[in-house]
């Protein structure tokens, strides 16, 4: 086979990037469909991954070994997320970039397990809070739990966005393109006051070591992990771990999910729902139907 194409090679340099007319020509084709630079980067990678395990430019790779390679991802117990992930990446580019007309039936995705998400008590984000003693992330998880906020929305903050007047504030571009608005607690209002006089942010509220540029999304995750293991929890604790808290201590506090639905921006009710099966005190409060039977129904037995 021929050498790795420098335009998927894993490890390409900025200026390639920038310049190869095939990996160009993706990125387009994401631009145009309005993907996140989040999923177009993740897109290019696992192109990149299919042309290195290859050797070979991926535009010369044929559909059989596509599903070889998706058949060794499997073999090597790569993540339900990953596979899908990789799987989606490969169709758009063999379907779309390069128009294929091939079947692309023949490469299913992975059925992933239904898991219930971490959530915290009341009283373990209080204590992950308080494990946070620099100013930035502290008011940077706030917001988090406090409006529910995904790390991409977060980091994407800007002054402008917080509107104290009628106390709601404005998340931007989120998930699927589009803009909500989100309660502000006085609180969580307070905290940012504070930050904003010490800080004097620019162009996004959080920023990095250029004030110009937003804080990355992998500092963040490294900083929640870092406040976790500092706060004592022993759960795996990720910033969404925090929007999932919200989610339940809302349903908890009598909130309609239509309400929640709207807050998260999530698309369907079905993925709020799932807040029912994981908030512990609606369970505990519901009764069972063995507490509804008659006492003679239950009791008088014999050893």
């Amino acid at each position: 086979m021929g050498n790795a194409s420098p335009s998927f090679s894993p490890n390409p340099s900025r200026k390639e990037s920038l310049v190869t007319p095939l990996r160009q020509r993706m990125l387009q084709d994401m631009q145009m469909r309005n993907l996140s630079p989040h999923t177009q980067n993740a897109y290019v990678r696992s192109v990149a991954k299919l042309a290195a395990y290859y050797k070979t430019p991926p535009d010369q790779i044929e559909r059989e070994q596509v599903r070889a390679f998706l058949v060794h991802l499997v073999e090597k117990k790569v993540s339900f997320s990953l596979f899908n992930q990789t799987r989606c990446a490969l169709v758009f580019f063999f379907r779309i970039t390069l128009g294929r007309d091939w079947d692309f039936d023949r490469f299913p995705c992975q059925k992933q397990p239904k898991r219930l998400p971490v959530v915290l008590s009341q009283a373990e984000i209080a204590q992950f809070f308080a494990a946070i003693r620099r100013l930035k992330y502290r008011a940077l998880f706030t917001a988090v739990y406090a409006c529910g906020l995904r790390v991409s929305e977060v980091v994407a903050l800007r002054a402008a966005d917080i509107d104290s007047k009628r106390m709601v504030l404005r998340v931007c571009q989120g998930k699927g393109k589009k803009d909500r608005y989100v309660m502000l607690s006085p609180k969580l209002l307070k905290l940012l006051r504070d930050y904003y006089k010490a800080f004097r942010p620019t162009t996004t509220l959080f920023f990095g070591r250029d004030k110009s540029r937003p804080l990355d999304r992998s500092t963040v995750l490294r900083a929640c992990r870092l406040f976790a293991r500092r706060a004592g929890l022993t759960k795996r604790i990720t910033v969404h771990t925090l929007r999932h808290s919200f989610a339940t201590h809302l349903l908890e506090a009598g909130v309609d999910l239509r309400t929640i639905q709207a807050l998260l921006g999530h698309r369907s009710l079905r993925t709020t729902a799932l807040y029912t099966f994981v908030s512990t005190e609606r369970v505990a409060a519901t009764p069972s139907p063995l507490d509804l039977l008659g006492a003679a129904a239950t009791g008088g037995a014999k050893l």
